[in-house]
């Protein structure tokens, strides 16, 4: 959320370098430095001191670093060192830096080919360490590299750069956590997990902002971004009121998908002077509530206190479950901001919270349309596999920034063990589709927040826009959506059902778990070295790029609701254990 906080987070600027992706690295047996003589390096090694300098120097006195020194002196603004990758075929790399930071964790700034790159964290260390930079799209030709001063006093010793291998099939299946999730929640996951990947869903925070685009792009956003904000009962007994509701049963019944996230005013301790007043009681410095005091005891004032507003969102949430609407539900964003008082005790205080809701909404309250939504990046923070759905980021870069984040996309691929669909849940500059598809980050969805960020043509301009809910045909918009609801939908599992050395015999049961009759399905699961498929029945199957595809016969391809039908194989090599995916049409 952007509500007078400062951006946390930076991130890839718009590149116009989608050459055909090459994954081989460019011929680097030496390192070329942009303007200097060429240097002795590993192959995709790039020897900082054999850059071109500007206003930093090359130094050795500590030891350690690779080839013939390390680049020092980052303090003014425009300090850089700039390095070329000669000859490259063009292609996706990733970009780690070698470097050294012995006077606390840093921040560094990257260019690639003169064009902003967003920035590396350089995390505190007085030995040489290396800092993963995310990705590059390198294009055919030379291309250039820069590190530039950010948050300084560092010191760089060399840029890596890595061919970026294929990405595995994904393992979200389009399960939920809570197995009493009602129909329209299971529907909404499948639905996501059906386009995950392939499709990116566009959204909007509030209903001003879906009704600017509607006016001005001519396009609505398939979802809306809502907020429980000031159903909070602090709030509440000041005054305030909330339609967000009655938006999202109105937004559900246009067909569109429905996301909340929750400003959740401090249950106690508002501080209400001139710039802390009560109205900005979910930041941390408006508020002396203290989460950590609260959870630790449950027969406290405060605690007690946490129960309440919980059981306070709990009944609108519970409007929501009996018309049928689910919710991508984003509880306790940004925690490990720290801005937010629910972040504000470090990473056991918030996880502990979030369990808490989990289990009071889930288990007291029977609150069944929810599709938990985690919402920090970090793994110290991350409440466990069995309370989230999906793994999601905020991302608020330059102005103008377009760039894919394709760095916080892989780690939270990596969070969530890439079982977890993964999501932008704010963001102030829409990633380019476009690269987001070329750098291989998958976002699931993203919403755009409001105000300036939408309107004032400088986050988003009008042409940007246009193209990416009018021209773009993997960004999906509400009148995309089709009848979610009841699509028609499967599940499958998998068995083993005899095993012998160098082979095993496996069974697929594919069942419908949808409202409508099936006309087809695809089953779909990861395939290691060493294993094949001699022989199947009852699909036709096919193997490539490390998956394996199984298509219905031509007789069993219509299930009705509830219906089953299985296929059989014969496999080589060790029998696999995958969770297999499925689609109906």
């Amino acid at each position: 959320m952007s509500l007078s906080r400062p951006r946390w987070l930076a991130s890839a600027v718009a590149l116009a370098l989608l050459a055909s992706l090459n994954p081989g690295l460019a011929p680097a047996a030496e390192a070329v430095g942009a303007g200097g003589p060429r240097a002795a390096a590993g192959a995709g090694v790039y020897e900082a001191e054999s850059g071109a300098l500007t206003g930093v120097t090359v130094e050795t006195a500590a030891a350690g670093y690779s080839g013939t020194g390390y680049v020092a002196g980052f303090d003014a603004p425009d300090d850089q060192v700039t390095v070329t990758v000669p000859d490259s075929p063009g292609g996706l790399f990733e970009l780690t830096v070698a470097y050294r930071a012995p006077y606390g964790q840093k921040t560094a700034s990257l260019l690639l080919n003169g064009a902003g790159h967003g920035d590396v964290v350089l995390p505190a260390t007085d030995q040489w360490a290396t800092a993963a930079a995310g990705r590059v799209l390198l294009r055919a030709g030379d291309n250039t590299i820069a590190v530039r001063n950010n948050w300084g006093w560092y010191e760089i010793d060399a840029l890596h750069l890595t061919p970026v291998a294929p990405r595995p099939p994904h393992q979200v299946t389009g399960a939920l956590v809570n197995p009493d999730a009602d129909a329209p929640a299971r529907a909404l996951m499948r639905y996501l997990a059906a386009h995950y990947g392939k499709d990116v869903l566009s959204g909007q925070q509030d209903m001003g902002g879906v009704r600017w685009l509607e006016e001005n792009v001519g396009k609505a956003p398939a979802i809306a971004g809502l907020d429980m904000m000031d159903y909070s009962p602090s709030r509440v007994e000041r005054g305030t009121t909330s339609t967000e509701v009655e938006n999202a049963l109105a937004w559900d019944a246009r067909g569109g998908i429905v996301t909340f996230a929750w400003h959740w005013n401090a249950p106690s301790g508002l501080i209400d002077t001139p710039g802390k007043e009560w109205w900005r009681g979910f930041y941390t410095d408006a508020t002396t509530f203290d989460v950590a005091a609260a959870l630790a005891d449950p027969d406290s004032a405060d605690h007690r206190l946490l129960i309440r507003d919980i059981d306070a969102i709990a009944v609108q949430l519970t409007r929501l479950r009996d018309a049928g609407v689910p919710v991508l539900w984003r509880p306790l964003h940004e925690a490990e901001g720290g801005w937010f008082w629910w972040g504000a005790k470090g990473p056991g205080p918030a996880k502990q919270l979030y369990r808490l809701m989990y289990d009071r909404l889930t288990a007291h309250h029977r609150l069944t349309n929810l599709i938990w939504v985690w919402n920090s990046i970090s793994p110290d923070w991350y409440p466990g596999d069995d309370v989230v759905d999906v793994v999601s980021v905020d991302s608020y870069p330059a102005v103008g920034d377009h760039g894919p984040l394709s760095g916080s996309y892989d780690k939270l691929v990596s969070l969530g063990g890439d079982r977890k669909l993964v999501a932008l849940g704010e963001v102030g500059p829409i990633p380019d589709p476009e690269l987001t598809r070329a750098y291989r980050a998958g976002w699931s969805w993203f919403v755009t927040w409001s105000g300036d960020f939408l309107t004032d043509g400088r986050w988003n301009s009008p042409d940007f826009l246009r193209r990416v809910y009018r021209d773009d045909p993997h960004v999906l918009t509400l009148d995309e959506l089709g009848d979610w609801k009841n699509a028609p939908a499967c599940a499958a599992t998998w068995k083993v059902v005899n095993r012998w050395p160098g082979g095993y015999q496996a069974e697929v049961t594919v069942r419908n778990v949808g409202t409508r009759a099936t006309a087809g399905w695809t089953v779909r699961w990861p395939t290691s070295a060493g294993q094949g498929i001699r022989d199947a029945w009852g699909a036709t199957v096919t193997t490539a790029d490390g998956t394996v595809t199984a298509r219905n016969a031509s007789w069993n391809g219509r299930l009705a609701p509830g219906g089953s039908t299985a296929l059989g194989l014969i496999g080589t090599g060790t029998a696999p254990t995958p969770t297999p995916t499925c689609a109906a049409s």
